[in-house]
């Protein structure tokens, strides 16, 4: 960012950090092992569409690609919006690594086309507990996410959580960012 741009209030839009999404691959283990919890087999990728016919091409092209792509692997894709016109990328596989991969060929895909400031989060499900490990593609870390019933949140099993992943996972520091997503199709 110029000076210009600090003076006149205006702010550049982060780009995505990509590469520390494959850390939750190493953490499924620790989840595994010393928390019980399990891949859900479900995980999704949620970004912000553009109007442009480019930015709806390149949709196109991504979803093309990973069906291509991993359908082999067994990976299946389903794309949904919601009720705020986000959309989502939800993948159904039973191999992790297979869904942390697609999620990362998706992500580089849009960015490599120039839209990676339209990537939001990814979220990864694991069972028992409809706990969901979400990272901000922004911020380049996760957070747990543990909804509960009436739209509440388990705070103190999220809290553990950090504490146990803390040195595997790169976690957010700042809990006010740790937003809840209640629909998430994972």
């Amino acid at each position: 960012m110029g000076f210009l741009d600090g003076l006149l209030g205006r702010t550049k839009v982060a780009k995505p950090t990509l590469e520390r999404l494959f850390a939750i691959s190493t953490a499924q283990i620790t989840l595994d092992t010393s928390l019980g919890l399990k891949p859900s087999k479900t995980a999704a990728i949620c970004f912000k569409p553009m109007a442009s016919a480019r930015f709806r091409e390149s949709g196109a092209d991504i979803e093309d690609m990973v069906k291509l792509a991993f359908r082999d692997e067994g990976t299946q894709m389903d794309r949904s919006v919601d009720e705020f016109g986000y959309e989502w990328l939800k993948l159904t596989d039973d191999d992790f690594e297979d869904l942390v991969t697609t999620i990362h060929v998706a992500a580089q895909s849009m960015t490599d086309d120039g839209f990676g400031e339209q990537l939001l989060c990814a979220v990864f499900g694991f069972e028992p507990g409809h706990v969901r490990f979400i990272y901000n593609f922004k911020r380049g870390a996760f957070y747990p996410f543990v909804p509960v019933a009436n739209h509440k949140r388990d705070s103190e099993r999220e809290l553990q959580l950090q504490g146990k992943l803390e040195q595997e996972l790169p976690i957010e520091a700042e809990l006010e960012r740790w937003y809840p997503l209640w629909d998430a199709p994972v």
